[in-house]
């Protein structure tokens, strides 16, 4: 499938977020969830973004976004670690489906972050094979306060990551194809608030 009138990254950016506040709000739209819609996605894909986020089932990405089938690509596991398969799966849907914005969301009362907050302080382990959740996060946080915007500090530091880690995500941003951000969703209010902005990324001059 092309990419007919793709908005350009600060536009797709916008938009993701544009969803949160209808959602917030209780006005949400439920864009592209018709039967015709589904059907015309038969012919291929393209989202306008990836979202990376944590399988929590209290944080429903295209619900809280308010978008609809093929809006969204959408990369979640435990703590929204940066493991190869979560690293190919956003280059995927850079190089592979044109999308505009990379976006990371982490949210409050992250079981993953908690579990590697005790860890920190207490040494406590968990069984099988989710000590590798706590390796991929611990990295991000402060040893010497481990509590303090444990989730934030989680969200920039999978950005960094991802940026040091994959040449393909980083030279599209160096070229204005995409935009990278990150933010945290508040479990009561609804609301995604901001904490990593690609305000260095380049002026949007990339053909989409």
């Amino acid at each position: 499938m092309s990419h007919p009138a793709s908005p350009t990254p600060r536009e797709a950016l916008a938009r993701l977020l544009e969803g949160n506040a209808r959602f917030t709000t209780s006005q949400p739209q439920y864009p592209n969830v018709s039967a015709e819609h589904r059907t015309r996605l038969r012919e291929g894909q393209s989202p306008f973004a990836v979202v990376v986020g944590c399988s929590d089932s209290r944080v429903s990405v295209e619900l809280l976004f308010d978008q609809g089938f093929g809006d969204l690509f959408v990369v979640r596991n435990a703590g929204h670690v940066l493991g190869r398969s979560t690293q190919a799966s956003v280059e995927f849907a850079v190089s592979q489906l044109g999308v505009g914005v990379v976006f990371v969301l982490g949210h409050e009362s992250c079981g993953a972050v908690a579990g590697t907050v005790q860890f920190l302080e207490e040494g406590t382990t968990l069984p099988g094979e989710m000590p590798l959740l706590v390796e991929l996060v611990q990295e991000h946080l402060d040893p010497s306060s481990p509590r303090q915007d444990a989730v934030t500090r989680h969200v920039r530091g999978t950005i960094e990551d991802l940026l040091e880690k994959s040449s393909l995500v980083r030279e599209a941003r160096e070229a204005g194809e995409i935009v990278v951000a990150g933010g945290v969703y508040g479990l009561e209010d609804g609301h995604v608030q901001l904490v990593w902005e690609d305000t260095s990324a380049p002026s949007e001059t990339a053909a989409r």
